[in-house]
């Protein structure tokens, strides 16, 4: 039988998700990580074998109405700042528990507070929006929704796990509240909008959100990914990436498609782009340093003998550091131009949109929650990974100076998931795909357990200012 670590961190090796992409391991402690064990390990902690049967209970208890709010919000996706019905539904969940609930925060936020005597205050925070994409599970609460979106007619589904998020939520709040003659303190539950458009976070601080509630002193957020379930995995400081959005228009002069000596043709400058702006990459970016600009999205033409006037690019940039970030973004200009002057065209209209920063995690915060998901889970399930290639507004709230923790959670059956590392096999579907189909128990169970034991954990710290 083989060694449970090891297919663990295999199974960390192969998490390799478009948007959660864990590209290696990381299982020793990263430099700079010593002094951040020691204070964990002086810090006040739980007491993990009396209060984990306790998170249990409270979470088996409760699982029935977490499964069902999962596949109700599953089947009535929204997206980002449309989560009326979502926000509405996750508002009532937090009135029943006892919050003390605010909508609209930052157009479709919510945000749900607790107050449990004094001590340390400590942020939740799930997302609230879905995609725009078909679904193609064939669940039997797969979302059938659709709407308009940038003037298309889409399918919208949670084909990133936000639904997971949410239920792991509500599910947080129930067991702490449950328990919550074990701790002092206050919750501040977040739910934001538009995560996949990474503008929801800030629009609830420009909201005024830290004016309006409590200053949290620590903050925590999870994510789902393809891997085993029960399996959790994060990294010390930074664990996504920079992102930037593109869009350039190419602007020629249209005419018949049987005679393009007539025209400037936009469709075969933008063709142009595409693959000469990946010499940047390949060419101009050290290959050590992380980089990419991809294009995903190419609008332009109505019919196939008519050369448009213009044509629409969307991509993505990503990146870690700010001067591999800056050299991509002279790249693209640069290269927007070689491609009008070699086609005689007006110069591109290009909009680079500066989306979520990186999400750093705090040492201190993840050494001491790292001791405490290891005694409850395992060590051949708990993992640190380098930085993911994803981006995440979550950030936003780190960068207001709270210590924070993202990690990830798997989604997927351990068995079907080994089976699909094998050479040859049908790999899993991942996030963003529309066969992306999770688990919902126990990742949803494992979701609950490890954000209320990271909070009752939390609790019993000083605040940030007194570490």
């Amino acid at each position: 039988m083989p060694a449970r670590p090891t297919r663990f961190q295999h199974a960390a090796l192969a998490w390799l998700l478009a948007g959660i992409a864990v590209p290696a391991l990381a299982q020793t402690s990263l430099p700079g990580d010593a002094s951040a064990g020691a204070s964990a390990t002086a810090a006040s902690s739980i007491d993990v074998a009396q209060v984990k049967p306790a998170v249990d209970a409270a979470v088996n208890a409760e699982y029935g109405q977490l499964d069902a709010l999962y596949k109700d919000i599953h089947a009535h996706p929204e997206l980002a700042f449309q989560e009326t019905r979502t926000a509405a539904k996750l508002a009532a969940e937090m009135r029943k528990i006892g919050f003390e609930v605010t909508e609209h925060v930052g157009k479709t936020g919510v945000v749900a507070v607790y107050r449990n005597g004094a001590g340390p205050t400590i942020l939740v925070r799930t997302e609230l929006d879905a995609l725009p994409m078909e679904e193609k599970t064939g669940l039997p609460y797969a979302s059938h929704v659709r709407t308009k979106w940038r003037g298309e007619d889409v399918g919208v589904a949670h084909s990133c796990g936000h639904d997971v998020h949410m239920a792991s939520w509500v599910g947080t709040a129930k067991t702490l509240v449950a328990l919550k003659d074990r701790w002092h303190g206050t919750l501040l539950f977040v739910a934001q909008p538009a995560e996949e458009t990474v503008s929801g976070a800030q629009s609830m601080i420009d909201d005024e959100f830290f004016k309006r509630f409590p200053k949290p002193d620590y903050a925590f957020a999870l994510h789902t990914g393809p891997g085993p379930y029960g399996a959790i995995v994060f990294n010390s400081g930074p664990i996504t990436s920079n992102s930037d959005g593109l869009e350039i228009t190419f602007k020629g002069r249209g005419g018949h498609g049987s005679a393009p000596d007539k025209t400037i043709d936009p469709v075969m400058m933008a063709a142009r782009f595409v693959v000469d702006l990946q010499s940047v990459i390949s060419r101009e970016k050290d290959p050590q340093e992380f980089g990419v600009v991809s294009i995903g999205a190419i609008q332009g033409g109505s019919a196939e003998n008519i050369i448009p006037d213009s044509v629409l690019l969307r991509g993505t940039i990503r990146s870690y550091k700010p001067a591999v970030r800056q050299k991509m973004l002279n790249g693209i200009r640069r290269t927007a131009k070689a491609v009008t002057d070699m086609s005689g065209a007006p110069e591109a209209d290009i909009k680079i949109t500066e989306g979520g920063k990186a999400v750093n995690n705090d040492p201190t915060v993840v050494a001491r929650t790292e001791a405490v998901f290891k005694t409850a889970f395992g060590n051949d399930r708990v993992l640190r990974v380098p930085p993911i290639t994803a981006s995440e507004d979550f950030s936003a709230f780190v960068d207001a100076g709270i210590p924070s923790m993202f990690f990830f959670i798997g989604a997927n059956d351990p068995q079907a998931y080994f089976a699909s590392l094998k050479p040859g096999a049908k790999p899993l579907p991942i996030n963003h795909s529309p066969l992306f189909a999770p688990v919902p128990e126990p990742t949803i169970k494992t979701g609950v357990t490890a954000m209320s034991l990271a909070v009752l954990n939390a609790l019993q710290w000083n605040t940030a200012s007194g570490q």
